[in-house]
């Protein structure tokens, strides 16, 4: 791997590897040395021209383990915010001689951009753009349910996953429909038909209209946030109205098979597409799908910067 854009770029087994070696790190990361020299010497820059703190927060987590140095560029009180352009950023960075370059923005391809170009030679992470997709969410998500529902599987052939909300404007559902099915699973999308993108019917997925006839055949619920921001018209009647038929709440939650999982990529509406007792209920695993996160977006810098070098080796 040089870069990670889309999970459409990525096989069967390299998804795999990268689970894997997250696996192999977050037991790393759990014993005394918390920190890897694995990168020293190497510069990372999070570039982040739309607000986030998970997923920023994240990368510079995973950066700073592997012993990375990190610089933050944000796009409020840059030089982006005065209009500069992609590519003068790129130069700006490639003179400061960045090594990977997380970037996320409001623009759907503007990873791909970045790494297409020659404006500089460091691998691009694409950490969510536009409506298009957010790949280190999806393996985190992927990662946490092979942890719980796999049964030491490598894959998740077998699991039956719905997605439910606000699909149309949600990169995490796009990115999460490419990696689940790839690994194996069903996948049903649970939304009104005004929160669905128009050629959902090719999708690998099934899709519904009614969470209740959903909800008791599934293993893990993925609730998605309903992005306001993003929403320029109206697309349901009124919160109310959304939460009474699809949002997860207590009456819900008793209907899921035994072992089955809430998810949420955060950050939450408490109260529209997840009720207060469905996030902090035992079957919540939204607080793990964080601490999982950075295990993850360490294994892709690792893989992306050290390649095959054993872990826990400097260079």
């Amino acid at each position: 791997m040089r870069h990670l854009l889309s999970i459409a770029d990525l096989s069967k087994s390299e998804a795999l590897q990268i689970l894997n070696t997250a696996e192999e790190l977050a037991r790393v990361s759990d014993g005394p040395m918390k920190k890897l020299p694995t990168l020293r010497g190497r510069t990372i820059v999070n570039l982040f021209a739309e607000d986030s703190t998970r997923t920023r927060i994240s990368f510079e987590a995973a950066a700073k383990r592997l012993s990375a140095d990190v610089i933050n560029f944000s796009a409020k009180g840059s030089s982006v915010s005065k209009g500069e352009s992609l590519k003068d950023t790129a130069q700006t960075l490639q003179a400061m001689g960045a090594d990977a370059v997380i970037i996320r923005h409001s623009a759907s391809g503007a990873a791909q951009r970045l790494a297409d170009s020659q404006w500089m030679t460091g691998s691009v992470v694409n950490a969510g753009d536009g409506t298009h997709e957010h790949p280190s969410q999806a393996l985190l998500d992927a990662f946490t349910i092979r942890k719980h529902l796999a049964h030491g599987g490598d894959d998740l052939t077998g699991l039956h996953i719905a997605i439910v909300g606000d699909v149309l404007h949600s990169r995490v559902a796009r990115s999460n429909v490419l990696l689940l099915t790839k690994l194996g699973a069903a996948v049903t999308l649970v939304a009104p038909p005004t929160l669905l993108p128009v050629g959902v019917q090719s999708w690998p997925v099934k899709v519904s209209y009614d969470f209740d006839s959903v909800i008791e055949s599934v293993d893990a619920v993925m609730m998605l946030r309903i992005q306001l921001e993003r929403m320029t018209e109206l697309f349901f009647p009124n919160a109310r109205e959304y939460s009474r038929y699809f949002g997860l709440n207590k009456d819900r939650l008793k209907l899921m098979k035994p072992n089955a999982i809430v998810m949420h990529p955060g950050p939450m509406n408490r109260g529209l597409e997840i009720t207060a007792d469905s996030a902090d209920s035992a079957r919540s695993v939204i607080l793990e799908q964080v601490t999982n996160g950075v295990s993850v977006r360490m294994a892709i810098l690792y893989l992306l910067l050290a390649g095959s070098q054993e872990i826990g080796a400097s260079e």
